[in-house]
């Protein structure tokens, strides 16, 4: 398995969702979720000219961090505990998993520059899941307005594990419309850009739905 045939396959499939929709493939950002590999696989996606890698334990991001440094754009994917915080700002570009009001203090406190992030929504509403519900999503987002060190920029979610592609469409939909109200909102530290949406089984279908930001793992790096 070489990622750089992956790539080849994935770009493929994103160009086709592309043009279904009238979008251009330089709208996207594809993230190479590389928790469960290795520092060499994660170099092996940097030489297939990926730049976008994707961690959701601060253990792992620390350790490619170590030998890779700033080679790649992080993005903090996982669910962040607060007291975990110290370990990882600063390191990433985009944490996706801004879910609570503790967890954005401790950011603000913690950073020394604009941390970019990104609300997580649990649009699906399953248990399993975590994020806010839709109806908390906007609220939360204001009550932000006073933390210098964060930057909104979208919106994150996990659809439901389906083959049922109305499921899959209506998870993506909702997001979307989510992102484009907090936009008409027009705040300074919300401009609400991203979506994150859309993984190995599902991103051609996000990216038809409004994706820009896509988190690939298996199909990309394997497992390892």
């Amino acid at each position: 398995m070489k990622v750089v045939e992956n790539l080849n396959r994935i770009k493929q499939k994103i160009n086709e969702a592309c043009q279904i929709v009238n979008r251009s493939s330089e709208e996207l950002t594809l993230i190479a979720v590389t928790k469960y590999v290795s520092i060499n696989r994660a170099k092996e996606a940097l030489d297939a000219g990926i730049i976008n890698l994707g961690e959701n334990r601060d253990e792992g991001l620390l350790e490619k961090w170590e030998i890779l440094r700033d080679k790649p754009v992080w993005h903090y994917i996982g669910t962040l505990q607060t007291r975990k915080v110290k370990n990882i700002i600063d390191k990433v570009e985009y944490i996706h998993s801004l879910d609570r009001l503790s967890l954005a203090e401790e950011i603000n406190k913690r950073a020394n520059r604009k941390t970019k992030c990104l609300v997580q929504v649990n649009v699906s509403g399953e248990e399993s899941k975590h994020g806010l519900s839709l109806e908390e999503a906007v609220p939360f987002i204001e009550s932000l307005s006073k933390l210098e060190n964060i930057v909104i920029d979208g919106l994150m979610t996990m659809a439901p594990f389906t083959n049922d592609e109305s499921i899959l469409r209506n998870s993506f939909r909702k997001l979307r419309e989510l992102r484009d109200q907090v936009q008409t909102l027009q705040l300074d530290f919300a401009p609400c850009t991203h979506l994150s949406m859309g993984m190995s089984n599902d991103f051609a279908i996000a990216i038809e739905e409004g994706a820009t930001m896509i988190r690939i793992g298996t199909a990309l790096v394997g497992e390892e």
